[in-house]
Formats: structure tokens, C-alpha cells, sequence
């Protein structure tokens, strides 16, 4: 027989979970969120402190000893003329001395603009932001589900969906545009597209310096006249300025020289691969890749020094057993976290890469690489991880459905970053004697109320139901959760980030091959 207060403790319960949902469906001031891009890492240290001052000196004697080949002349020259040696071999030297006092007057602190200043993120210590990047030649189409090449309105298009996740803080090109054949139009069409998609700070690459000025002379024109993008600098150079093992590329010094010249923010990136451009032992591979990052560093500080710059060291791993490049596993996780302790160490902003699945589509396969690499990376402290949403295929492909997803995950790799707040209001033990003393149960306690909004993060895509509840909607997953989703944002009327005068004259200028009726106008 039922107890006569069986009803009255349901209608409780109701009662609170009731007051729970209206709590979580207000929107939340920024200050108590339980996620927000910016949190500190460091808390993961693949590397002992005696390790870190091994392999920093293993990369200044790399530098002073072995030097960089094939050194462009104007470099070669303006480096000779401070001091540097160029030896018999071709090689140029860089004495422990030379790289101290690059270092020292190396920019710490960056602010990376967004269009929209509220998109402003500053890439200081050990703050910790997830972006996207690379260049997939490749999409998973969320139509049908089957590759087929990246085009342009691809790029607009993950850039739209960049524009409306929140643990994603920057839109770097994911997509190459493969239906824009010229090269030179090819980096004004990228420009454009991310530009049109988001005002979250971006990121594009270029083919070869001359290629800067045009971009920027229509950024000027997005923000409103001559001279404005040096103001409020939100799209930074991504260059390769070494091509492994240790020689300089000279394409990357000339994007470099335009990007100091028109005041554009560099990220120098290098990317070895162990086993193949790189050694294969991990530390010497951490080693090498240290000095070729470092050489990134001196050549932009050679020209212009404080000139800010990301120090992104990316070590890569191949498959050694057929040679395919592998962008996921415990190998390259535990290399860039450790390249980013390494950036640390040096108090640089640092860029390291993470979450590339090898898996082709969204899944238990690349949701285990990802979370691995995120969290690990994360939480050593990379202040910009790059390639963190959407990438797939080793690379080689993106997905729409995977970017969302990987938002979400996003969201729990800042959660745990942040950690636990311990202190005497966090810790409430006055709370605990109440309910022990009374109700016998915390559900519905302003202090859970208040945890609930500020310490619990809650999944959109990630299913909680139960079972019956689940199999009554479908059986449906995670990915048909993210299909729906991305279909809500594209189908949404798209927000005019370049108005229509400006627009006009930008195409009329430049020959811009994405359709004004693609994009909603």
C-alpha cells in the first residue's frame, strides 16, 4: 500500500526540477557560466622541468651548430649585418647570445582583434582558446554523406558555423577552395569568405607576399577606410617559414616581410613529421622542431622585432609502418602538449595543433582521437590550439556535423580545464548541516540552483535520456543531433557582415566568385 505521503514528496521533486529548468533556461551573465574560452592551463606537464632545460638546450645548440639552409638573401643579409654567421657549409648560424636577445624582445602578450571587439581574445600566459584551421581539399557533404572536393561556399559556409559556436574562439581556413583555379584569386576569394561568414578574429594563408596588399586593401574597405585594418588587425598570416629538417622557405619570408609591412599578425607554423622530415625518437623530434619554430621566430624578429607573432610548433607523426601522415594518437598528443609547456617555458603566445582525426566521419573513432589530443593540449597550457573542430580524414577532409560536435566537446575540454574552486563559499558547509538536519535531500536548494548555472556544463547534442525516452524520439544520435543543427544555422537568415555599398565595390574591384544569392542577399 502506498504511503499517504508519497504524493506530496513527488510534487517536491517535480517542484524542483521544474525551478531547475526555468534557472537553466535563462541565459546566463558571462561572469557565472560554467565555460568560457580563456580559462588557464598548465596543470599537464608531459615534460620534467630538467626535460624542459634538455630540450631547450638541445635546440640552441642545434641553432648555433647546424644552423638553417637555404636562406633567402634578403634575410641572409639583414641577419649577416646583426651579427650572424653564415658559414662554408651555406648554413646560417645563430649563437646562444643572438637567440636570447630575440627572445627577450619577442612580443609576449597579444590581443587578437575580432571585427566585432566582444570576439577579442588575449592570448597571454597560460589562457587556453580553440580555433579551427588547415586545409582540407575535402568535405564531408551533410547532405549525403560522402566526400567530394571543398569549394568556396564550403569555406563561407564553415566560417557562418564558426560565427555560432562558442568554444570555438577564431576562424582560420579549415577548406581549400578548389574550384578557385587562380592562385591570387584564390587567396582574395579565401579572404573574402571568411570575412563574410563571422566577425570572430580569422586567419588565412598566402600563396606569396604580394598577395597581402589586395586582401588588406579590402579589409580596409570592410572596416571602413585606408589604413583601418592596422587599427583593429583581426585576420593574421599563417606562414611556414622553415621547410623541415632546417631550411628556410623563401615564399614564407616574403608573406612574412608584407604582413610586418601592412601590420598584420603572423602565426609562424612548422610542422614536421617524425620518421620522415623529422627523427623519430620523440625527443629528438620535439628537439628539431623547437629549433625550426625558434628560426620562425627570428626571422619575423629580424625584420621587426616585438612584431607580434604566435609561436607555433606542431610536431607531426607518420604512420611508420606505411608513412601516412597520422593526425591523432597518444604520440602527437603528448608532442604538442609538450610543445606547448615549451612555449611556456619561453612566456611566448604559443599555438600548438590537436583533435585530427584520422576517422573519416564523426564517431566513436574521432571522438576518441579528439578528446585525447584536446584535453592534452589543453590542459598543458597551448594558448591557441588550432585544427580543434571539424577536421577529419587526417587532414585531408572536414565536416559540418563534425564541427559542431566538436563544439560541444570543446565545452567539456574548457570545463575540465577550469577545474574546481575551492573556498569557503564554494565549499557551503553550513549547507550540508541544513539539509542533513532538514529537507534530507539538496534538490531544489538555492545553492544548487546556483551550482547548477555557475559549475555544470550541459550538452545540447550529447544524449541523457533514458531509454524509453530515447527510443520514443528515434534512437537518434549524436550526429543526427549535429546534422539538425548545422541545417538550423545555414537555413538561418545569414547576419550582412560586409553591408551591400561595400560589398559592390568589392566586387567590382575584385573579381569575387561567391554569389551575393548564396549568401541570402
Amino acid at each position: 500500500m502506498k504511503s499517504m505521503t508519497e504524493p506530496a514528496r513527488k510534487s517536491r521533486r517535480a517542484g524542483g526540477r521544474s525551478a531547475r529548468h526555468v534557472a537553466r533556461a535563462s541565459a546566463l551573465p558571462d561572469d557565472i557560466k560554467p565555460v568560457k574560452p580563456g580559462f588557464e592551463g598548465g596543470q599537464y606537464k608531459p615534460l620534467s622541468e630538467a626535460d624542459v632545460q634538455k630540450v631547450h638546450k638541445g635546440a640552441m645548440d642545434v641553432l648555433a651548430n647546424i644552423g638553417m639552409g637555404e636562406v633567402p638573401q634578403v634575410l641572409k643579409e639583414k641577419a649577416t649585418e646583426l651579427g650572424c654567421e653564415y658559414d662554408d657549409r651555406g648554413r646560417l648560424l645563430f649563437s646562444n647570445a643572438f637567440v636570447e636577445d630575440i627572445l627577450a624582445g619577442a612580443a609576449r602578450d597579444i590581443t587578437f582583434h575580432g571585427r566585432d571587439p566582444k570576439h577579442d581574445i588575449e592570448i597571454t600566459g597560460k589562457r587556453v582558446y580553440f580555433g579551427t584551421g588547415g586545409a582540407a581539399v575535402r568535405t564531408l557533404d551533410f547532405e549525403n554523406n560522402t566526400y567530394r572536393p571543398s569549394t568556396l561556399a564550403d569555406l563561407y559556409d564553415f566560417a557562418r558555423l564558426a560565427d555560432n559556436l562558442e568554444n570555438i574562439s577564431w576562424f582560420t581556413r579549415n577548406v581549400v577552395a578548389t574550384d578557385v583555379p587562380d592562385i591570387m584569386e584564390l587567396d582574395i576569394n579565401t579572404a573574402y569568405a571568411i570575412a563574410a561568414g563571422t566577425t570572430k578574429p580569422v586567419g588565412t594563408s598566402f600563396f606569396t607576399g604580394e598577395y597581402v596588399y589586395p586582401v588588406v586593401e579590402m579589409f580596409d574597405a570592410i572596416l571602413g577606410g585606408e589604413g583601418k585594418f592596422r587599427e583593429r588587425p583581426f585576420c593574421k598570416a599563417h606562414i611556414s617559414p622553415v621547410v623541415s629538417p632546417l631550411r628556410y622557405g623563401e615564399d614564407a619570408v616574403s608573406v612574412a616581410l608584407a604582413a610586418i609591412d601592412v601590420g598584420m599578425p603572423i602565426n609562424e607554423i612548422i610542422a614536421a613529421q617524425s620518421g620522415a622530415t623529422g627523427p623519430a625518437p620523440p625527443a629528438a623530434m620535439l628537439v628539431q622542431s623547437l629549433a625550426e619554430t625558434l628560426a620562425g621566430l627570428i626571422m619575423v624578429n629580424i625584420f621587426a622585432p616585438g612584431h607580434p607573432t604566435i609561436f607555433s610548433n606542431w610536431p607531426f607523426v607518420i604512420d611508420l609502418r606505411t608513412g601516412a601522415f597520422a593526425g591523432s594518437g597518444g604520440e602527437i598528443s603528448v608532442l604538442n602538449a609538450a610543445a606547448a609547456q615549451m612555449s611556456g617555458f619561453y612566456g611566448l603566445p604559443g599555438g600548438v595543433s590537436a583533435s585530427m582525426a584520422d576517422a573519416k566521419r564523426p564517431g566513436a573513432q574521432a571522438g576518441m582521437e579528439k578528446a585525447i589530443s584536446s584535453l592534452a593540449t589543453g590542459l598543458a597550457g597551448g594558448n591557441m590550439v588550432y585544427e580543434s573542430a571539424g577536421m577529419f580524414a587526417s587532414l585531408l577532409g572536414a565536416s559540418f556535423e563534425g564541427m559542431v560536435i566538436d563544439n560541444e566537446m570543446l565545452g567539456m575540454v574548457h570545463r575540465v580545464i577550469r577545474g574546481i574552486e575551492v573556498s569557503e563559499e564554494t565549499m557551503g558547509l553550513s549547507v550540508i548541516e541544513d539539509v542533513v538536519f532538514g529537507a534530507g535531500h539538496f534538490l531544489g536548494h538555492d545553492q544548487t540552483i546556483a551550482s547548477m548555472q555557475r559549475d555544470y556544463l550541459y550538452p545540447d547534442l550529447a544524449g541523457r535520456e533514458n531509454t524509453d525516452a530515447w527510443e520514443e524520439i528515434g534512437g537518434e544520435g549524436m550526429s543526427d543531433r549535429a546534422h539538425r543543427r548545422v541545417r538550423e544555422i545555414l537555413d538561418a537568415p545569414t547576419p550582412e557582415y560586409i553591408d551591400g555599398a561595400t560589398d559592390a565595390k568589392l566586387r567590382e574591384r575584385f573579381n569575387i566568385l561567391l554569389p551575393r544569392e548564396r549568401m541570402g542577399r
